[in-house]
């Protein structure tokens, strides 16, 4: 992986990854150096559990610290993964590839300047305050397991800065989610999603330009999101929104896992 391919300084990406900490919480955090290991035994996400390297000239002793981070994911009961930014050592990442370790879910940082975004069409949506009600939507869009509704509902009650539930809906029934998560001059998105018998409807857009003017309205400045490499359709929604690559991460996962 070209961990090097970013539009982005690593200070603004620091920044970036910070508030994604922040914003979307692990149970538990243990560094190893600057090795952030993040577990959530309620939520099976890679961000809330997986090795997340912080610092590119962090390269001291890989090989006994990659075998403690595989032994303590492993005792948690998660797979070995490391989450690779720019941030990540380009030979961590060398040293994974050549111990067999699978590149996969390669995703995009893409970010936005919200005083460039044309909110005139976006509507003045009240945040649910109903976690549980939230979670039912988003379950139901994003067609997930039931039981993934108590851990979603835990990571999200863990959130501690302010956050925005957003649901659209079409006959009384959701048809498009998201998350806001406001920290400081910073609006992070997650959880977006739109029905998939919904799509090409305007939902997308309509709940993202939502979720941005709650937010600017709160004194946001700039915006972000994640979105996986191939998902070519939300890609192109968001740079018509107005949001633009800043960087990207992928995972590996260990051979064994």
């Amino acid at each position: 992986m070209d961990l090097d391919r970013s539009t982005m300084p690593l200070a603004q990406i620091r920044q970036i990854e910070a508030v994604g900490f922040r914003a979307w919480p692990a149970a538990s955090v243990h560094y190893d150096g600057s090795w952030a290991i993040r577990m959530t035994a309620c939520h099976p996400s890679k961000r809330l559990n997986s090795v997340n390297p912080l610092d590119p000239g962090d390269t001291d002793n890989m090989e006994q610290r990659v075998a403690r981070a595989v032994q303590r994911l492993r005792a948690y009961g998660r797979p070995p993964v490391f989450r690779l930014s720019p941030l990540a050592p380009a030979a961590l990442d060398a040293y994974l590839d050549a111990s067999g370790w699978s590149l996969f879910d390669e995703s995009l940082v893409m970010v936005a300047d919200l005083g460039n975004i044309d909110l005139s069409d976006a509507i003045d949506q009240i945040p649910l305050r109903d976690t549980g009600r939230y979670v039912d939507a988003a379950v139901a869009v994003q067609q997930e397991n039931p039981s993934a509704k108590p851990g979603l509902i835990e990571v999200i009650n863990a959130i501690r800065p302010a956050k925005g539930l957003f649901v659209v809906e079409e006959d009384g029934e959701p048809v498009s989610t998201a998350i806001c998560v406001q920290d400081g001059l910073l609006a992070g998105l997650f959880n977006i999603g739109t029905l998939a018998a919904s799509r090409r409807r305007g939902h997308g857009q309509m709940i993202v330009k939502s979720a941005i003017k709650w937010a600017a309205q709160h004194g946001a400045k700039r915006g972000w999101l994640q979105v996986e490499a191939d998902n070519a359709g939300a890609i192109a929604l968001y740079e018509k929104i107005g949001f633009a690559e800043a960087y990207r991460y992928a995972y590996r996962q260990a051979p064994d896992a």
